[in-house]
């Protein structure tokens, strides 16, 4: 008895259920509930929680900024993930699928769909970028360690001068050689800056010059979209068995890299650099704005990937419990991978005989410039090179997948026959192969400049104002009432206050403070030295607005197509839910889903319902026998006589 109350458990039922191999057998589920919250744990934590998160600390006062981060995680980050999971669990749908709830906003899934697109194009190129440089790793010298290389430049000075000595030990006069050429330059560009500039990416002078296509990149795209298609082939199904991997080695490299990073000369200053506090800068209004802006981007809001992900647990899996363990997770990765990187680049900088400041960066510049030229002070740097760009891949793919399945979901739901859930796979093949085509112009010389134009527009205050026109829908179009009713049917206990408040007023008003600041703190975005020419920032913000207009549009066509002689009553009707919304099993549909018409759920409850619930209680109360024993998840199980 215990053994198969065990078993539901990690299968994400309700203790006392009996245990089924897919509760949803045409749609399928996750094969239990630890492949779920790996996957989710792998969505949230990305490339960001290396790349930037360090950065930003470090930026805005060190320790000090760990406050402002932590009080918009439990205010805005924690319950816009419970928001989503819950929202995609209940309905067992996509994000397309969901809104049914009201169907005239169902643009907000659309827009959804356009933001995972752009980010899936672009994101699976810094994939592929690392993959590289894990090729490139394997050998006995790293290629960026000097500077005697055709793609070097007479402005390059590296920290270990010029002679290809042996790398397990830097010979002392080699790094004083190099300090010397340093000071006595007034302009330093590293072997590693040139290696990534000059011959990874073969840069052009602009974003409207092409060039040519960087054929080692684009191998290395291919080889990252087939390692993509190959783990999503049997959709939930295979990738929740890769996350086993994925989703867990990352900390085994970045604890292999932190125990190295630690004992080396300097760590401890780098460490220092990151952590010490500037309290003063807790009063800057710039400080809260990035604290609020890297929770809600680094969680993964709004994408559309946490509801997808839902959508495949059984329907009393304890979401609540999930979405504290993974954003909690998700934060605590941010802030250990902030020592594994200070702590190397400490080390750099006291080579060097520099601050920390001139060698901390963010981004593509810390990820495979920085970093890279950090690891080739260590003995035995092609190993450490290795293990940071397999963990970054790792990191990079964990993401990835969600991206694609997002997009897979929500093409199969919507169509919803039969033979496309038979031939799932296909679309998966087909969305990859599509993927890998409109990634091809950013594997050219100009490439880098069009990613981080997509980086720094197409993803950003567009999800902001995805985020807040879910939430005013869920909570105030659907009601929340209704939708406090519809957790608690599906946990078996309602939210708890903190979050209705926060779904109802302080997330919003979080969600609502991002963009403003985004707004008043947009700068035109530049690399390096290079400015972007006004045409390539028109692109920029089209496709920011490309997601957002999705919802307008599709809500003044359901208006347009919706029942009703005069506008008021279409738009009443475009906004009721769907006579399909709610569970999406009949065992499952109790209560007022237990009929399904057009006003079996209305947007705002009556009192005739409220009134038949409590009788509904007050009868299953009166029909308890013996004691009430708490579930794992909060709901109640009546043990028999015979247990």
């Amino acid at each position: 008895m215990e053994e198969k109350q065990f078993s539901g458990i990690l299968n994400g039922a309700v203790p006392g259920e009996p245990v089924k191999k897919d509760e949803n057998s045409r749609r399928g589920n996750w094969g239990n509930q630890i492949e779920f919250v790996l996957t989710s744990v792998g969505y949230a934590v990305g490339l960001g929680n290396v790349w930037r998160f360090p950065y930003l600390c470090y930026r805005n006062g060190g320790g000090a900024f760990m406050f402002p981060y932590f009080i918009m995680l439990v205010f805005c980050g924690i319950p816009l993930f419970f928001l989503e999971l819950s929202f995609g669990q209940f309905t067992s749908l996509g994000c397309l699928g969901v809104w049914k709830v009201s169907p005239m906003f169902k643009g907000v899934g659309y827009g959804m769909m356009v933001v995972s697109t752009y980010i899936g194009i672009y994101y699976n190129v810094v994939i592929c970028i690392a993959f590289y440089y894990f090729f490139m790793s394997m050998t006995n010298l790293l290629p960026w360690t000097y500077c005697n290389n055709p793609w070097n430049t007479p402005d390059c000075t590296g920290v270990l001068g010029t002679s290809r000595a042996n790398t397990t030990f830097a010979n002392v006069s080699a790094v004083m050689s190099g300090l010397t050429e340093i000071v006595n330059r007034t302009k330093r560009t590293s072997p590693s800056e040139e290696y990534w500039r000059n011959y990874v990416l073969n840069i052009s002078d602009g974003i409207g010059n092409f060039g040519e296509v960087r054929l080692p990149i684009l191998g290395c795209l291919a080889v990252s979209w087939v390692v993509v298609f190959l783990c999503l082939i049997r959709g939930v199904k295979s990738s929740g068995k890769v996350v086993y991997f994925t989703a867990t080695f990352p900390y085994v490299v970045l604890t292999i890299l932190f125990i190295r990073g630690i004992t080396l000369e300097g760590a401890v200053s780098g460490i220092k650099y990151y952590l010490t506090p500037q309290w003063e800068k807790i009063l800057d209004a710039k400080v809260w704005g990035d604290a609020a802006s890297q929770i809600f981007y680094s969680l993964g809001c709004a994408w559309g990937g946490l509801i997808t992900m839902a959508s495949y647990n059984k329907f009393h899996n304890n979401c609540f419990r999930d979405s504290i363990i993974i954003s909690v997770t998700n934060c605590g990765t941010s802030v250990y991978a902030g020592f594994v990187i200070f702590s190397i680049l400490g080390f750099m900088a006291h080579h060097l005989g520099v601050d920390v400041s001139e060698v901390a960066d963010h981004g593509p510049g810390l990820a495979f410039v920085a970093y890279p030229e950090a690891l080739t002070l260590l003995p035995i740097s092609p190993l450490w090179s290795l293990l940071f760009f397999f963990m970054l891949i790792l990191l990079g793919l964990g993401t990835q997948f969600c991206l694609l399945e997002t997009l897979v979901t929500a093409v199969v739901d919507e169509i919803g026959t039969d033979w496309i859930i038979k031939n799932k796979t296909y679309v998966t093949l087909g969305v990859a192969i599509i993927g890998f085509l409109l990634g091809v112009p950013l594997t050219t010389q100009a490439g880098i400049y069009w990613l981080l134009l997509m980086d720094n527009y197409a993803a950003s205050f567009s999800l902001v104002v995805i985020s807040c026109i879910m939430c005013i829908c869920i909570m105030y179009v659907y009601g929340h009432k209704n939708y406090f009713k519809d957790v608690e049917m599906m946990l078996g206990f309602p939210p708890p206050i903190f979050f209705r408040i926060c779904w109802r007023f302080v997330s919003p008003f979080i969600i609502t403070f991002i963009l403003i600041f985004t707004v008043i703190q947009y700068k035109p975005i530049t690399y390096n030295d290079y400015v972007y020419p006004s045409w390539s920032l028109v692109i920029g913000f089209a496709m920011a607005l490309s997601s957002v207009i999705c919802i307008p549009i599709y809500a003044l066509f359901k208006i347009a197509v919706s029942e009703g002689s005069t506008f008021l009553e279409r738009l009443k009707n475009s906004v009721k839910p769907d006579p399909d919304w709610g569970p999406a099993l009949q065992e499952h549909r109790k209560g007022r889903y237990a009929t399904t018409g057009p006003e079996s759920v209305e947007v705002c409850p009556l009192k005739e319902d409220l009134k038949d619930e409590g009788k509904e209680k007050l009868k299953e109360t009166e029909d308890e026998i013996g004691l009430t024993i708490p579930g794992s998840n909060g709901s109640t199980l009546n043990p028999s006589p015979s247990a």
